[in-house]
């Protein structure tokens, strides 16, 4: 039996109820909401997983990510029946960490759980680990990173990474005098195969992470782009 908990926010009630008996077979505990008030009533750390609709009445499900994303970095699969990849993008952007377009089946949707769970739980981002020694950390000009779980500081203060954006600062930050290109990032952070969508995704992941470690993310100092190549750390220093 697993010992995560999933919320299932979907309006269309044969898909909500599809999702739920194919997760709960799989031993996960399940919650459910049937539009977005519903969902930000549920919605707690005891949550592992979100599987957010983003076309719903009333309160949508950009606008219910937006929300979430205020108080939990609990990692949200989008369910969209949107095919453009800038209406992916958008999600991505709202702070989903990963999509999945109607209709999909459900060996790919148990895949997708499965990888952000990992990511989530296993690796320990979820849960405080406590005090841990100073060889569990990495320090790198201004940034300070946890190896082992999600938590990072920058110039002192603390800041809330999603998984993903974590994933990617510590893969950068452990070889700072190399150029990481698009495909490598998301074939090592997403352990997926890249495709042509992938560059965008690394992108808005990419842009978000700088918001909220970069004084100026219009100026990148920390996470700074090597045009053509792909991206680097250099920790707040600059030295060509």
């Amino acid at each position: 039996m697993n010992d995560q908990t999933i919320l299932i926010v979907e309006d269309e009630d044969e898909i909500r109820e599809g999702i739920r008996i194919l997760l709960g077979g799989e031993g996960y505990a399940i919650l459910e909401a049937s539009d977005g008030r519903q969902a930000l009533e549920r919605i707690s750390g005891d949550v592992d997983l979100v599987i957010l609709d983003v076309m719903m009445p009333g309160v949508s499900g950009l606008r219910v990510c937006e929300e979430i994303r205020k108080s939990f970095a609990t990692p949200i699969l989008f369910l969209t029946a949107k095919t453009q990849e800038q209406d992916k993008l958008v999600g991505l952007s709202a702070g989903g960490d990963d999509y999945l377009t109607k209709p999909f089946s459900y060996v790919e949707l148990i895949a997708r759980v499965k990888a952000l769970l990992r990511r989530y739980c296993v690796y320990g981002s979820k849960d405080d680990a406590g005090a841990i020694a100073p060889t569990d950390y990495l320090e790198v000009g201004c940034v300070r990173i946890a190896r082992t779980y999600n938590a990072v500081w920058v110039r002192g203060e603390e800041v809330d990474l999603t998984e993903l954006e974590y994933q990617i600062l510590l893969l950068l930050m452990q070889n700072p005098a190399r150029i990481y290109s698009a495909q490598v990032i998301y074939e090592a952070v997403w352990n997926e195969p890249f495709t042509y969508a992938s560059g965008g995704t690394v992108m808005v992941h990419i842009r978000r992470l700088r918001a909220k470690i970069e004084e100026d993310s219009h100026n990148p100092r920390i996470v700074v782009t090597s045009w053509g190549k792909g991206y680097r750390f250099c920790g707040g220093e600059l030295n060509g």
